[in-house]
């Protein structure tokens, strides 16, 4: 096979792959619900109803693990996520967490608790469907969406 040729072959399998990824990229940009701030900024869209695992570690771990549904409403770039069910230690329709979002994801979140609100880190994941609430020290949230 001459050079030429396979330098012709190569191009063409590059093509086909790199566009091939490419249009997988954009399908899987395409699923993540998105909204625009009023800046103009777009964001991920996390309202709505989140199945929850709430985990208490280290130093709280006496308080346990256990389930709830979060309803997580999003005004600007500010959002609040409220209990539905009462569990052991909180009333339905209290707050479990606050927040503002930006482009890159979640930029400050403080979980609610009875001895008052701890800042946290929130991830997003990259299809929009999870969420990690984590404080660092006692307390995780894990929220897949409904």
């Amino acid at each position: 096979m001459s050079s030429s040729r396979i330098y012709s072959v190569t191009i063409a399998l590059v093509m086909l792959f790199g566009l091939g990824t490419t249009t997988v990229g954009l399908a899987q940009a395409q699923n993540v619900k998105t909204v625009k701030l009023p800046n103009g900024e777009e964001v991920v869209n996390i309202s709505g109803e989140w199945d929850t695992q709430i985990e208490n570690y280290g130093p709280w771990s006496g308080y346990g693990t256990y389930p709830n549904v979060i309803k997580i409403t999003l005004e600007g770039n500010s959002f609040v996520g409220i209990r539905m069910k009462a569990d052991t230690y909180s009333s339905a329709g209290t707050e479990l967490f606050r927040g503002e979002l930006d482009k890159d994801g979640i930029k400050k979140i403080q979980i609610i608790t009875g001895m008052g609100p701890y800042d946290a880190k929130g991830q997003i994941s990259e299809n929009g469907n999870k969420i990690i609430i984590d404080d660092g020290e006692k307390a995780r949230s894990t929220l897949i969406r409904k």
